[in-house]
């Protein structure tokens, strides 16, 4: 062939070449907008799919933190305490769902009060919104999770609370069993309140001292729970010594935006030193009901 002809066919060619390309990527850009516009038409407020419900002072805030960060979750930033607060149910779900974050039909919508764990009317009233919700419980040592509410509630302005060993004990020789911070901590009276309404399948226990040593083991099986694609991994997380817990930094997903969290304000304060003889109290006091729990749940969250 001679070379004109030759040069004629290849400049056809990468005209072909050039048409299809340009087609192609017409067509790509195309449907890319239409998602686009479909995904921006279909933002809206929506009730939640899951509940992080409790319980509190044992990270439920860390647990937020990482979870906002995965592409499919739209987090309420605020603790909305619409079913424990009447002046707040009394409001109703619209009021509630204005409250929420706007998300697309593909993202899940999730709150936290942990407050909900422990307040008795709460399992009916979230029932009766939905069924089928998901709830996260996030867990620790139930003596170490009353030091670290009183330490709140002792920083406050103002307070006047005695010491810890005599806040929770009588005489420093029998745990006060009516204290809210003592109660708090009997986790499988509380557990045995949402069975009623919902089955344990809908209920997921997360460790709070795992997810501080292990959080991406710990939240793997968290987006397991709530059929999330498996995105958080090891890379993402570095621990932060000031505050004690974990950070979560970098992208998530293959093409996903880098994103971070990590704890703010008070949260990792350094805990009010206690009387060895009190803390030895409250692990033989709630020892049974942590067995109790470890049972109901099928797992040992081996506390003292």
């Amino acid at each position: 062939m001679p070379v004109s002809s030759r040069y004629f066919a290849l400049v056809v060619f990468l005209l072909i070449l050039i048409i299809f390309f340009g087609y192609c990527l017409t067509t790509w850009n195309s449907d890319t907008t239409k998602k686009i516009v479909n995904d921006g038409a279909n933002w809206k407020k929506r009730l939640p799919k899951a509940i992080i419900i409790g319980s509190s002072k044992s990270g439920t805030r860390a647990l937020l933190v990482i979870l906002k960060v995965h592409p499919d979750i739209k987090a309420c930033p605020d603790e909305v305490h619409f079913f424990n607060r009447e002046e707040n149910y009394q409001h109703g779900l619209e009021w509630y769902r204005a409250r929420m974050p706007k998300s697309t039909g593909n993202q899940l919508t999730i709150e936290k009060s942990p407050a909900y764990f422990t307040t008795r009317s709460v399992p009916e009233r979230v029932y009766n919104m939905s069924k089928n919700i998901k709830l996260l419980v996030i867990v620790r040592d139930p003596t170490i999770r009353a030091i670290s509410e009183y330490t709140q509630l002792a920083l406050k302005p103002n307070s006047s609370l005695p010491k810890f060993e005599n806040y929770v004990t009588k005489n420093q020789k029998t745990v006060n069993k009516e204290r809210g911070i003592v109660k708090s901590g009997v986790y499988i009276k509380h557990l045995n309140h949402w069975l009623k309404f919902f089955p344990l399948s809908q209920i997921h226990f997360v460790s709070g001292e795992q997810l501080i040593q292990n959080p991406a083991t710990e939240i793997k099986l968290v987006e397991k729970f709530l059929n999330l694609r498996p995105l958080i991994t090891e890379k993402n997380f570095y621990f932060n010594k000031t505050k004690g817990f974990p950070c979560i930094i970098g992208k998530i997903g293959l093409h996903g935006k880098k994103k971070n969290g990590c704890l703010k304000g008070s949260k990792g304060r350094k805990h009010v030193p206690v009387a060895s003889d009190v803390v030895k109290l409250l692990q033989d006091y709630y020892r049974p009901f942590n067995q109790a729990l470890y049972r109901a749940v099928a797992r040992d969250f081996h506390w003292a």
